[in-house]
């Protein structure tokens, strides 16, 4: 998945308002952040394979340091103790660690069987969602919608780059995936994982979305004003 992911940071807004959609987009894509880092090191291979499923040319053949359940548990661990180290709260921190480790959980919904549950000699699970372009649209894509209007339904902007920031976030994140399936094939696997460390700027632009939008807040029936919560 890619923007199933980010559905579920946006969504974890209506679970913690108060912390930054930056600290929640870095847990659902840092397992596609280190794994192209393990890549270049060559102790991850994948290969480049025009069908191997209908949405994707990657072959993942092993990546069992950066997608692997009990690896991504790990990585889940040590971002959370980054967010507590830098003033979060034991709840948030769990969050993040939570979302850390869906990023495996969904991508067992998309992925041929080849996520594996530890290092080593590990059964590999996998639904393959990806066999299908129209499967994937409608799941992926129905997360995605769903998931904008939780986070803007509470919020309105405190200033126009926060909009502006926020729909160039959904619409070239929207446009990358939708167009996946006919995109070019990477000419290299240095390529392919220089390109997926882009991913790392979609962080950055999250915090600047977010902290550019507030929280509604309403008039209650005493006339006091409350917000408008989750």
């Amino acid at each position: 998945m890619f923007v199933g992911h980010l559905a579920l940071a946006l969504a974890a807004k209506r679970v913690d308002s108060e912390t930054s959609l930056g600290w929640f987009v870095a847990a659902v894509i840092l397992l596609d952040l280190v794994w192209p880092i393990f890549v270049l090191a060559g102790v991850e291979r994948v290969s480049i394979i025009p069908g191997a499923t209908e949405f994707t040319p990657l072959l993942f053949v092993s990546y069992p340091w950066s997608h692997s359940l009990a690896m991504s548990i790990v990585w889940g661990v040590l971002l959370a103790i980054l967010a507590r180290s830098t003033g979060h709260t034991d709840r948030t921190s769990w969050l993040i660690a939570a979302l850390v480790v869906s990023h495996w959980v969904l991508d067992v919904v998309t992925h041929a069987p080849d996520m594996p549950l530890w290092r080593g000699e590990s059964p590999k699970l996998g639904l393959g969602l990806w066999k299908s372009i129209a499967a994937t649209y409608l799941v992926e894509g129905t997360m995605w919608i769903l998931a904008i209007g939780l986070y803007l339904w509470p919020r309105k902007a405190k200033r126009l780059t926060g909009p502006i920031a926020f729909w160039t976030f959904v619409g070239l994140t929207t446009l990358g995936w939708a167009c996946r399936p006919w995109s070019p094939t990477p000419s290299s696997i240095r390529a392919l994982a220089y390109l997926a460390l882009t991913g790392c700027i979609l962080i950055p632009w999250a915090i600047l979305a977010d902290r550019n939008y507030s929280i509604r807040v309403r008039e209650s029936p005493g006339n006091s004003k409350q917000l408008l919560f989750l």
